[in-house]
């Protein structure tokens, strides 16, 4: 379902590790404050059809689910190793979560994604180049039912000294080339571009790698 042949940053960046990687991120990102508010902004409710694309290890997969047991909750990643924790994880939960293995901008032949009423992605963005940006934009356009709603979590325009230092860690991780753009601003534009309305930032939360931002935009 995925080129195998394309390369991704893993969860972690390059030199990490899946064992630890729950725990660096709830430590990294204040993970439980932003995922909450970003549950809350989702509000999935009976019968939606809501997609996490680049679900990593499906902690916020698995927070949806439990927000709205009666939704349709759907998974994408390009990682098989972190699928298998995902799934597991799930499992324990008792959470029915349909899991795909597949890179984020080539989604269209997967008929259960097409028509979504929500997606979500969170702490993608800011490991792909700009084209990878551009095209996961476009591929969740493509995706969301008219009148469906984007949610993304990541690291957005660093407007401090502070939060640009602290971002330091991350582009160290991650790659300057890939995660600058974002350090910039350029998701909102990126968005507009792949035709969404009503583009919006609507939190931003200091963490200790640097600020993440939730955004809004509607198909």
């Amino acid at each position: 379902m995925t080129d195998k042949n394309r390369d991704f940053v893993p969860a972690l960046g390059k030199s990490g590790s899946l064992d630890r990687y729950d725990a660096a991120i709830a430590l990294m990102t204040r993970e439980k404050r932003w995922r909450s508010d970003l549950v809350r902004l989702v509000a999935p409710q009976a019968g939606e059809r809501v997609v996490d694309i680049g679900c990593g290890t499906g902690t916020l997969a698995i927070a949806l689910k439990e927000a709205a047991p009666a939704s349709d909750m759907l998974a994408v990643d390009p990682d098989p190793a972190v699928l298998e924790i995902a799934r597991a994880k799930a499992d324990a939960a008792g959470a029915d979560i349909r899991w795909f293995e597949a890179m984020g901008d080539e989604l269209d032949a997967i008929d259960a994604l097409q028509r979504c009423d929500k997606i979500v992605s969170s702490l993608v963005l800011h490991q792909c180049p700009m084209d990878v940006k551009q095209a996961i934009a476009a591929q969740m356009f493509r995706l969301l039912k008219p009148g469906g709603t984007l949610f993304i979590a990541d690291y957005g325009e660093q407007r401090s000294l502070l939060m640009r230092m602290l971002f330091r860690q991350i582009q160290l991780l991650d790659g300057f080339k890939y995660t600058e753009p974002n350090a910039k601003g350029c998701v909102p534009e990126i968005l507009t571009d792949a035709g969404f309305e009503a583009v919006e930032e609507v939190k931003i939360i200091p963490t200790p790698t640097g600020s993440i931002s939730i955004y809004r935009a509607r198909r």
